[in-house]
C-alpha cells in the first residue's frame, strides 16, 4: 500500500506546509524584491528558517535534527520557493552538500557534519561541476593525493551554490584518472581549511540572493577520514545523491509556479478593461485554466517522486529526473504566462512575475539540464525501470 494513500497529504504533513507557509509570509516573502534587486544573500530568510528549523529539516534526529522525509522536506522548500526562490536554496543545498555524508559516510563524519548543519554552525555546499565539466561530470580534472594521514585536493570548481557562505563542502575529485568514474572520491572540505578560497559572485540572471562562487584547492590538505565512503565511490555516491536530490529542484519549481499563478489570479480578479474584470474575458480564463492544470500535475509528480526517495525504490532514478523535468519546464512556462496576464506591469520589477520568471530558468539548468534528465528518463524507459501504477 502507498505511503500516502489516495494521494492525500497526511494532517502532519499539512501542518508543515502551513507552519512552513506561515513563516515565509511573514519573514521571508517581505525581503524577496529587495534580496533580489541588492543580489544580497537572504539573511532575514535565513535567520527565520534556522529558527523554526527549516534550514536543513531532513538531518535525521539522532543527529539533532527534525528527521524530515523526503515528501516534509519538498513541502518546505516549495513552500520557500513560493515566496523567493534564492531563500529556498538554503534548505535545497543544504540536503544535496549533505546528502553524500549520509548515504556513504561514516559514523563519525555523520556525527561531526550532521550535528553541526542541524545546529545552524554552517551550512553544506555541493562541488561536483567544474569550469570545463558541467554535464560530463565524469571529465572533472580536480585532483586529491593521498599523503599519509591526509589527503591533498586541488582544482577548481564552479558554479557552487551558496559557495562562501557555507562552512562545509562536499567535493569530488579523481583520486586515479586511469578508472574514470570509478577513480572518482567524495570529500568534507571545510571553508576555514587552508587553501581554500573563492572566486567573485557570479552575475546571474535570477535566483540573485544566492551567491554562486567558483571554489579554489590551492594543495587544501584534510585528514583521511574527512573521504565520504570508499576510495573511488564518490561519482556513485554523487549520482545517488541527485537521485534524491532532483525531486527537491522540483519542489522548487513547484513552488515558484505556484507563487506566480497566485499573483496572476489576485491581479485578473482586480485589473479592470473594458469596464470588467479582466478575470471574466475567456481567453484569460483559458490560460489561468492551463496554468493552474500544468502545476497541479506537476505537484502530484513531484509528491510521488518524493515519496519513491524516502523508500529508495527502484524507480527513483526515472521519478526524480522526470519529476525535475517537467516541473521545471512547467515553472518556465506558468511565470511566462504570469507576466502575460499582467501586460506592461509585469514587465516591469514593480511586480514580482518577472523575478519569478527569471528564477525559474535556473530549474531547467542545475543539477542536470533537462536535456540530460531527458537522456536519464529514456534510458531508464529503455532498462524497463518505471513504476507500474
Amino acid at each position: 500500500m502507498s505511503e500516502y494513500p489516495l494521494f492525500a497529504l497526511s494532517e502532519e504533513h499539512q501542518a508543515i506546509r502551513e507552519a512552513v507557509r506561515a513563516v515565509c509570509d511573514a519573514k521571508v516573502a517581505p525581503y524577496a524584491a529587495v534580496v533580489d534587486e541588492e543580489a544580497r544573500y537572504p539573511q532575514e530568510a535565513a535567520d527565520a528558517l534556522l529558527a523554526a528549523d527549516f534550514h536543513a529539516p531532513h538531518v535525521p534526529e539522532q543527529y539533532g535534527g527534525a528527521g524530515a522525509d523526503a515528501l516534509a522536506t519538498v513541502l518546505v522548500i516549495e513552500e520557500v520557493a513560493r515566496a523567493c526562490v534564492a531563500s529556498s536554496l538554503i534548505p535545497a543545498v543544504n540536503k544535496l552538500g549533505s546528502l553524500p555524508v549520509m548515504i556513504s559516510g561514516s559514523e563519525q563524519l555523520k556525527q561531526k557534519y550532521l550535528t553541526k548543519l542541524a545546529a545552524g554552525e554552517g551550512g553544506f555546499s555541493y562541488c561536483l561541476s567544474e569550469p570545463d565539466a558541467g554535464s560530463d561530470a565524469v571529465g572533472m580534472k580536480t585532483r586529491a593525493v593521498r599523503d599519509g594521514d591526509e589527503w591533498v585536493i586541488d582544482g577548481v570548481k564552479r558554479w557552487i551554490t551558496n559557495a562562501g557562505v557555507s562552512e562545509f563542502y562536499t567535493v569530488m575529485a579523481v583520486t586515479d584518472a586511469e578508472k574514470r568514474g570509478h577513480g572518482i572520491s567524495a570529500f568534507v572540505v571545510e571553508k576555514s581549511d587552508e587553501g581554500v578560497s573563492f572566486g567573485a559572485p557570479e552575475k546571474k540572471l535570477g535566483i540573485k540572493g544566492s551567491p554562486t562562487r567558483e571554489v579554489y584547492f590551492d594543495k587544501v590538505r584534510i585528514p583521511a577520514d574527512r573521504i565520504i565512503g570508499a576510495e573511488g565511490t564518490g561519482f556513485e555516491t554523487a549520482m545517488r545523491t541527485l537521485d534524491h536530490t532532483r525531486v527537491t529542484i522540483a519542489a522548487q519549481a513547484v513552488g515558484v509556479a505556484q507563487g506566480a499563478l497566485d499573483y496572476a489570479l489576485e491581479y485578473a480578479r482586480e485589473r479592470k478593461q473594458f469596464g470588467k474584470p479582466i478575470a471574466d474575458f475567456q481567453g484569460l480564463q483559458f490560460m489561468l485554466a492551463d496554468m493552474g492544470m500544468k502545476v497541479e500535475a506537476a505537484r502530484q509528480m513531484t509528491y510521488a517522486a518524493a515519496g519513491r526517495s524516502e523508500r529508495g525504490d527502484k524507480d527513483l532514478t526515472f521519478f526524480g529526473a522526470a519529476a525535475k523535468c517537467f516541473a521545471s519546464d512547467v515553472a518556465m512556462q506558468v511565470t511566462v504566462d504570469a507576466v502575460q496576464v499582467l501586460g506592461g506591469y509585469g514587465y516591469t520589477r514593480d511586480y514580482p512575475v518577472e523575478r519569478m520568471m527569471r528564477d525559474a530558468k535556473i530549474t531547467q539548468i542545475y543539477e542536470g539540464t533537462n536535456q540530460v534528465q531527458r537522456i536519464v528518463i529514456a534510458r531508464q524507459l529503455l532498462a524497463g525501470v518505471q513504476s507500474e501504477l
